[in-house]
């Protein structure tokens, strides 16, 4: 892993490859390492950058409450840094949130959209005052509970509950409620995506328990030249649950 100084975050981050770019950005409440099962599978096809998005893995931020219009610029200030000027973004469910942010206020800087297990919608007001009571149960019990809760929730696949618990229980306390309070504040991306005139690959799970496949297919009728790959056999994890099937699929960006 690399380390990039940037406005109100130091951001630790893996690049990998030869190729056009294309960054891959994990999900809540996570790190770049979802990632790992298909990098190998990629590295020959493209330039990959993995960021741990601040206040995940080991990028610390020197901010307390931020938005995901802040994250979005982050990942843009470290292609800045690497001397990027155009790539590929996927996101993975708040990583798509993200990847979103920057096609509405870095469109120039896109070669192409990927959107894993994610949507363009906000949250509703109940969804919202969720968040918050998670959040506060973050404050008062730590990360176990959430951790409990979600490693249930992220993958169909039960082998994969106790390394996703795992993850979870690794990440920073301050970066986790940070990222609860933007997600909770995020705006609705329906335009974004409708208006996006590059290349958009779309994949969801068939038994995804977090965000329900219509939000993917949703997305395909709002943006009708994009590509949408559904799997089946995969929850909310896909880059873990069908690496082979996942990494073909971001193929559809060449």
């Amino acid at each position: 892993m690399e380390t990039a100084n940037l406005p109100d975050v130091i951001m630790q981050y893996l690049r990998r490859g030869f190729g056009k770019p294309l960054v891959l950005l994990h999900g809540f409440p996570l790190d770049s390492r979802i990632w790992a099962p298909i990098v190998p599978l990629l590295e020959n096809d493209f330039e990959l950058i993995l960021p741990d998005l601040r206040g995940f893995g080991g990028s610390v931020s020197s901010s307390a409450q931020y938005s995901l219009s802040d994250m979005a610029d982050d990942v843009v200030n470290l292609l800045d840094q690497l001397g990027t000027e155009k790539a590929y973004v996927a996101g993975h469910s708040m990583g798509g949130y993200i990847a979103l942010a920057i096609a509405k206020s870095h469109p120039q800087r896109l070669l192409g959209l990927g959107l894993v297990a994610t949507q363009v919608l906000p949250d509703t007001p109940e969804r919202k005052v969720s968040r918050y009571q998670t959040n506060s149960q973050v404050e008062e019990f730590g990360l176990k509970p959430l951790a409990k809760s979600m490693a249930d929730k992220l993958s169909i696949n039960p082998s994969l509950r106790e390394i996703l618990l795992d993850l979870i229980l690794q990440q920073p306390k301050p970066g986790v409620q940070g990222a609860i309070k933007a997600l909770a504040e995020r705006p609705d991306q329906t335009s974004t995506l409708q208006f996006f005139n590059k290349p958009v690959v779309i994949i969801h799970g068939g038994g995804d328990m977090l965000i329900p496949l219509e939000r993917a297919r949703e997305m395909k009728e709002l943006n009708p030249n994009s590509v949408l790959t559904i799997f089946s056999d995969a929850g909310h994890m896909p880059m873990m649950e069908n690496p082979a099937e996942t990494a073909a699929a971001f193929l559809n960006f060449k």
